[in-house]
């Protein structure tokens, strides 16, 4: 038998399929669109083909994040802070806090060792210091995303910037770009703009020394590396970030079913 979790962000769409053993079997993550139902059914059909399976052959669906409520194929819903939770945990037992920054907002999880959710924080009102705002800024400075955590690693000079707002924040990268500054330096004020926000919402959790960050931004090696130095601490990055809602969904489905 076969499990799936379907995680519907404002970015991304991310499916994951398991089997008995909870080892993962294929995934899939996509752009959401407009239609999130779609999304939904075009990651399952891709995750599908990659393991090798069809969606008859899944026993079991459980749908998250933004749009879990549109996913008609779902057994059951349930929410990305404990998804998040549950996948992180299952990758690393020893994580006890999880930053997860993705395409609109960000969060920070606080877990015990067993993986339950002890507290967490929220940003979801701005997409200051979230996936859109690095996109934005890369758009202004003409770079690929992709891109942009090794040229900030190559960064010679701090450069600050005052806003983390993405509106103002714009603005004072174009006046940056106007005085001469490189673009290596800019990007690297961007990443330490970005670990700002973060750290200040783990910090009204208190930090714990194992974090585990997930989500989109996390492959961004310059603001992991920035993170890191700041913090202090070594981050735990999983090999792929994006899918680790949809992999603590697809977990969930497989307790749920074998409980039932």
């Amino acid at each position: 038998m076969l499990y799936a979790g379907i995680d519907i962000g404002s970015q991304s769409t991310d499916v994951v399929i398991i089997d008995e053993e909870k080892k993962i079997k294929g995934y899939s993550v996509i752009s959401t669109g407009a239609i999130h139902k779609n999304a939904a059914e075009s990651a399952l059909a891709i995750a599908c083909s990659n393991a090798n399976c069809n969606v008859d052959d899944i026993k079991y669906v459980v749908g998250t994040g933004y749009g879990r409520k549109n996913i008609s194929i779902a057994s059951s819903q349930v929410t990305e802070i404990t998804c998040h939770a549950k996948g992180a945990f299952y990758l690393n037992n020893d994580t006890r806090m999880i930053l997860d920054i993705g395409g609109q907002d960000s969060k920070v999880i606080k877990i015990d060792n067993l993986g339950n959710v002890v507290d967490f924080i929220m940003n979801e009102k701005c997409a200051a210091g979230t996936g859109r705002f690095l996109e934005t800024m890369a758009r202004i400075l003409e770079v690929d995303l992709s891109e942009m955590g090794e040229k900030g690693i190559q960064s010679e000079k701090d450069v600050k910037l005052s806003s983390i707002c993405t509106v103002f924040a714009e603005s004072e990268v174009i006046s940056k770009i106007a005085e001469g500054d490189k673009c290596e330096d800019i990007i690297n004020g961007i990443h330490n703009t970005i670990c700002d926000r973060a750290i200040g919402m783990i910090q009204r959790l208190s930090l714990e020394a194992v974090l585990t960050m997930t989500g989109g931004v996390a492959k961004n090696r310059g603001v992991v590396r920035n993170l890191s130095e700041r913090l202090g601490i070594s981050v735990f990055v999983p090999e792929e970030p994006q899918i680790v809602g949809a992999l603590g969904a697809a977990v969930i489905a497989y307790e749920k079913s074998n409980r039932r």
